[in-house]
């Protein structure tokens, strides 16, 4: 059993770091700021080919595994960039993980190149106002006439459609009440027509420069060779997606967590209170020292989450577990390096109120943590399904 990184691996690391240098803090502040998306960053990584890290060679990709894909994930956090930066790319390393595994060579060839090279951005289309993660309940509706749909609906909490030009779009081909088990819902990766489609950003707590928004869509028309698959079997297309989404979610929340705890550990050193640094003093050493153990604990289950879903074994309650243990530890170390800094933690020129900030969206997306829990009593320990 092996817990080093590999050489390769290392260099992944080494390269994202020299990539992220001239994105450091003071941009991201001003990212937070005045909510630009950031392009520049966006196309950075893509011109240096990064966008592609787990996406076929054949199609520009480096062909690697979600390992290598959430080294890079948590390597951009941690920089400082945190779920802003996190999140800019996000799409682009997971989202068309549909499309590699069931979507025809002609689709493959159409829309994974543009994504890859940075020339697109996408959106990824399936939570509802009314159903939130009860998603074989959506109502988005996609009807067909002939070569194409006619999609009428409504999205919510969907990230950068204020730069997207494609959506991965879930949609209700069968009415839910004619709909038999997973059945009914489709796929769909589309142009994002805006004479069709509405977007209203969400103003929120944190993260301002990756947008999240409301989606009304109105008459929109998709051509049948945009339909990823078979008519009415997206839902099972979309769960392909969900463990990879977990893991890589999971390793940026560690990225973050590490980020804050570097600084925290930083200004312990340098801040000095009654002729000595507080950060000897062991009210201030041992929440630190707790979350450096937290962060290193959630990252093995990350990595064992990783290596089971690159060698094709199970990985659902790993993958899960991650997320929630991520998600928790980073929370906590963004939470004690406010703390560490007293007063200043509240001021953003320290960046570390922006992490908490940034803190709560492993949390809360794309999944609970009650849901979580929920998963690993009912599928891993054997208790009655609880909702």
């Amino acid at each position: 059993m092996d817990f080093m990184l590999s050489e390769e691996q290392e260099q992944i690391r080494s390269a994202i770091e020299k990539l992220c240098i001239p994105f450091n803090d003071e941009y991201w502040a001003a990212r937070d700021r005045d909510g630009t998306f950031p392009d520049d960053f966006h196309r950075t990584l893509g011109e240096a080919g990064w966008l592609g890290i787990a996406m076929p060679e054949a199609y520009g990709g480096a062909g690697l595994g979600i390992t290598e894909a959430a080294l890079m994930m948590q390597t951009i956090a941690g920089t400082g960039a945190g779920l802003s930066g996190a999140s800019a790319v996000h799409m682009n390393i997971f989202g068309l993980h549909p499309v590699v595994v069931f979507g025809s060579d002609e689709q493959k060839q159409r829309w994974l190149p543009p994504l890859i090279q940075g020339h697109h951005k996408a959106c990824f289309a399936v939570t509802e106002p009314n159903t939130g993660l009860n998603t074989l309940k959506l109502k988005t509706r996609a009807v067909r006439h002939g070569d194409h749909y006619v999609v009428t609906g409504q999205k919510v909490w969907i990230s950068t459609a204020q730069v997207a030009n494609k959506m991965l779009l879930l949609a209700r081909t069968t009415p839910v009440e004619e709909a038999k088990g997973t059945d009914g819902l489709s796929l769909f990766y589309t142009d994002l027509d805006r004479n069709h489609v509405e977007v209203r950003e969400i103003e929120k707590m944190g993260r301002k420069a990756v947008d999240s928004n409301q989606v009304f869509i109105d008459g929109l028309r998709i051509p049948v060779e945009d339909r990823i698959g078979e008519e009415g079997k997206g839902f099972s297309y979309i769960l392909h997606g969900l463990n990879p989404e977990r893991i890589l979610i999971a390793a940026e929340a560690i990225g973050l967590g590490k980020a804050a705890l570097r600084r925290a550990a930083q200004y312990a050193k340098e801040r000095i209170v009654f002729d000595r640094p507080i950060g000897r003093n062991q009210g201030i050493q041992h929440p630190l020292a707790k979350s450096w153990m937290e962060l290193e604990a959630a990252n093995l289950m990350v990595l064992k989450a990783a290596f089971l879903y690159d060698t094709d074994r199970p990985c659902a309650a790993e993958a899960n577990s991650a997320k929630y243990l991520a998600a928790e530890a980073c929370f906590h170390a963004c939470e004690n390096a406010i703390f560490t800094h007293g007063g200043m933690g509240y001021a953003k020129e320290y960046h570390v109120e922006r992490y908490l900030r940034e803190s709560w969206i492993p949390r809360l997306a794309p999944v609970s943590p009650q849901l979580i829990l929920c998963f690993i009593a009912e599928k891993v320990l054997g208790l009655d399904k609880s909702y």
